[in-house]
């Protein structure tokens, strides 16, 4: 009887646990389904009707979907935001983890250099663009002023269109802080025995990098660029600042930049949502967005493994 008492006693006290922890995560579940859940099923259901904040929606079916494949402006957005997928994210790994190989080594002052480094990250989007705004002035810009001093003749970094999207990329290798410190963790978890068995080998520092380094943090560069890949395909505030700055604001801030070249696909849907007032069809090219993320997102995951699964050439 004094077993089946203390059986009953722990399942009150577990059962009562379980109460607790489900009392306390219950805000967090409420306001996950909520402004989670709710809006993405209902994100759903807009994108097959046509409707504004004054129209009730009307069901159109696929007229959403039929529209977005045939617009230019997607198409050219699409272009826009895969250019900054796949050449920001390369360019923003190998700086971060060049700084990262820099930072690994003892020197004096290696903390304060990592906090230098790192310091970019932390700064507001939308303060730090501006800088970068007066830093591409064609005429007054330090950027063109240093090039100067070369004999070199600094472009109009924010209105050639030939130069747009490598003025977003030059400002993203800015902010590779966070991508740094996690290179830098990976470089310091990989085993000192490896490069002290390829010294008595004779390996030189080139093969040591691209047979023992590489190798062994190459899961962590393919998450770090699932990861880039995914917030390029979220790239919104550094060229809504930059229109809304050339342009004064307002009704102009609907367009995309010099020729349309930094008309961003989030820039493009954001627009056809509060600018032009097309609800369900910027709902439409929200599925869109989040299909083609799944879909590389899917493929990288996969990646992922296989590299994770190869690990030191196989062992």
């Amino acid at each position: 009887m004094a077993d089946i008492s203390m059986s009953k006693k722990r399942k009150k006290v577990k059962d009562q646990d379980n109460l607790n922890g489900f009392l306390f995560s219950l805000p967090w579940i409420i306001g996950f389904v909520c402004f989670s859940i709710i809006p993405l099923f209902t994100s759903f259901y807009y994108s097959f009707t046509e409707f504004n904040p004054i129209k009730a929606p009307v069901w159109v079916g696929l007229d959403n979907f039929k529209y977005i494949f045939s617009d230019p402006l997607v198409i050219k957005s699409l272009k826009n935001t895969l250019f900054m997928a796949f050449v920001s994210t390369p360019a923003n790994l190998f700086i971060a983890l060049l700084m990262a190989a820099l930072l690994n080594r003892k020197f004096r002052g290696r903390g304060v250099a990592r906090t230098i480094f790192f310091m970019p990250s932390v700064i507001p989007m939308v303060a730090a663009t501006m800088v970068w705004i007066w830093m591409f002035d064609p005429t007054y810009g330090y950027i063109n002023r240093v090039l100067s001093i070369f004999g070199i003749h600094g472009p109009s970094w924010l209105v050639n269109p030939a130069y747009t999207k490598w003025s977003l990329v030059l400002m993203g290798a800015w902010t590779t802080g966070t991508t740094m410190l996690i290179c830098l963790a990976s470089l310091q978890d990989v085993p000192r025995s490896y490069y002290e068995a390829a010294d008595i080998d004779g390996a030189n520092g080139f093969q040591k990098f691209f047979k023992i380094t590489m190798p062994c943090i190459a899961p962590v560069l393919v998450y770090q660029g699932i990861l880039n890949i995914i917030n390029a395909f979220q790239y919104f505030t550094q060229v809504y600042v930059i229109i809304s700055a050339s342009s004064g604001g307002g009704a102009a801030t609907a367009g995309g930049g010099p020729a349309n070249s930094i008309l961003m696909y989030p820039l493009y849907l954001f627009n056809t949502a509060f600018s032009y007032m097309k609800m369900g069809r910027a709902s439409a090219m929200a599925w869109l967005l989040f299909l083609i993320v799944s879909v590389l997102t899917f493929i990288m995951t996969k990646v992922t493994k296989k590299v994770s699964d190869s690990g030191m050439g196989g062992e």
